[in-house]
């Protein structure tokens, strides 16, 4: 059997191509002389995930969701438990070329392809796990700026992490929330799912009459279309990478401000913890506002946030302009994923490696907000930090597994690196270096590399034994004191 198949857009891809593995080989269809993209990254932890060469610059996704009927709360239940409803979608996304193409993968689990073109013309389409691959009628040039689409459809997954936790497309009571991190964004849009290829989006989704679409960015038209139904038009002009990506469905009670400078505000909340997160949530203008003092300009054109029932999700994500949170948080938390607005929404890690320069930093914003309203210094948060054992089971910059990407160091350890930096440079040069580096790479990725040379060359000073100390050493240092001794010393504390 051929391992290419011409999609129609009437016939969809027939359950056995899922088996079929990715053709290294293209001669004699079509005479096309570039080479396929690679189909992963080597990321160190997801070597499979995203793909190589292209870019992509824009998604436009058309989604339909209808949730399945009978969605009503059990105790105890969770997305893993709730059967999904039905997805339809339309993902026409604007790439460029990065070498002569002869086909290119997209990652995508699950869901059916009925038909998928590049350039306007009919693709061969081939599956294997979550790698959809497309060979275009004619080979894409280096440079070349091209337009693919793909038509899908079916039951959206939740995938279940390496630490157990879930992400993808998760049911909720009345509706669905998707998240991202690391890889669940390709359970409900086909893509290039690494954070390095950041891109635009636009996002519109049509439900049930009753129920609100909410997405990152900019809500831009509201509207009833036929059946009944209502469709939600979201833009995020400002690049985005995929795991950043939400959709949640909901009856949600929403409401509109702005912070003192003018940045929009839009919080969707379910109307079971309304009350309970009413407090916390009218803060966010203020944590905005402290947060452009603190980290420099917010990179967005909007903020917000989407708050489920507890039980909805495991965990809080600052999904951009609009972080996700399963019940009503506290203050820290708001502050935290806020924080990440710059901390790997706008600065986003190169690899999954470099997760700590999220998480540190959105931790270390925990303490100096602690620090400025709660008359906690953060010398006492750091202490606390230092003595949790937990904290200390593997050096924040390398995580043993892909199990570990979230696990206490990047977060707790992680924090003290950047106040042992606070503490060598000082405090002017410490927020200079800060807002600095959310300004040398707005909206772009950022390795620990880049990080590290970064701040011995604006602080003009050798840093070597702090992060032999605190970034990478093997173990904890005998007092929570330790670390500047000068760069020829010996290396980390036993």
């Amino acid at each position: 059997m051929d391992q290419w198949t011409r999609v129609r857009r009437t016939v969809p891809v027939v359950a056995t191509l899922l088996a079929l593995t990715s053709c290294t080989s293209f001669g004699g269809v079509g005479g096309v002389q570039g080479t396929p993209g690679a189909s992963g990254v080597r990321d160190p932890y997801f070597p499979r995930l995203g793909n190589g060469g292209y870019d992509v610059q824009h998604y436009s996704l058309t989604l339909d969701y209808t949730p399945r009927a009978g969605g009503e709360d059990h105790t105890g239940s969770t997305a893993r438990t709730r059967p999904a409803g039905r997805l339809t979608g339309t993902a026409e996304i604007t790439a460029r070329a990065t070498q002569d193409l002869s086909a290119f993968n997209l990652d995508l689990h699950g869901l059916e392809v009925s038909s998928a073109t590049v350039g306007g013309a009919e693709a061969a389409v081939s599956r294997a796990g979550n790698e959809l691959t497309l060979r275009p009628e004619t080979d894409l040039t280096d440079g070349e700026t091209f337009t693919t689409v793909v038509r899908y459809s079916g039951t959206p997954a939740t995938l279940i992490d390496a630490d157990d936790s879930e992400e993808g497309w998760l049911t909720t009571v009345d509706g669905a929330v998707a998240l991202g991190q690391p890889s669940g964004s390709m359970a409900w849009f086909p893509g290039n799912h690494h954070p390095s290829d950041k891109a635009s989006y636009d996002i519109t989704v049509t439900v049930p009459r009753g129920l609100k679409a909410v997405s990152n960015g900019e809500l831009k038209s509201e509207r009833r279309t036929p059946g009944g139904r209502t469709a939600f038009a979201w833009h995020s002009g400002e690049p985005m990478a995929s795991y950043l990506a939400t959709v949640a469905i909901g009856a949600y009670e929403t409401k509109t401000s702005r912070t003192p400078s003018g940045v929009p505000v839009y919080t969707a909340v379910d109307p079971a913890v309304a009350t309970s997160s009413a407090k916390v949530l009218a803060t966010v203008p203020q944590v905005m506002e402290w947060g452009v003092r603190k980290f420099g300009p917010y990179p967005f054109s909007s903020t917000g946030a989407i708050v489920e029932r507890g039980n909805d999700s495991e965990y809080a994500l600052e999904t951009q302009t609009k972080p996700v949170f399963p019940g009503a948080p506290d203050q820290g938390l708001l502050v935290h994923e806020l924080a990440h607005q710059w901390f790997g929404d706008s600065v986003t890690p190169e690899s999954w490696r470099d997760m700590w320069l999220n998480e540190g930093f959105a931790t270390y914003a925990e303490w100096l907000w602690a620090e400025d309203f709660d008359h906690i210094p953060a010398d006492t948060s750091f202490a606390r930090a230092f003595s949790e054992q937990a904290n200390w089971a593997f050096p924040p910059a390398d995580p043993p597994t892909a199990a570990d990407i979230s696990d206490k160091p990047v977060y707790g350890r992680g924090a003290m690196v950047i106040h042992k930096i606070r503490e060598a440079v000082g405090d002017d040069a410490f927020y200079d270096i800060v807002r600095g580096w959310t300004a040398a790479h707005r909206h772009g990725n950022a390795s620990t590399d880049d990080f590290t040379a970064y701040v011995e060359q604006k602080s003009g000073k050798d840093l070597t034994n702090l992060w032999n100390t605190w970034l990478y050493g093997e173990n904890k240092p005998r007092t929570a004191a330790a670390a500047h001794q000068p760069a020829d010393a010996a290396g980390p504390q036993p």
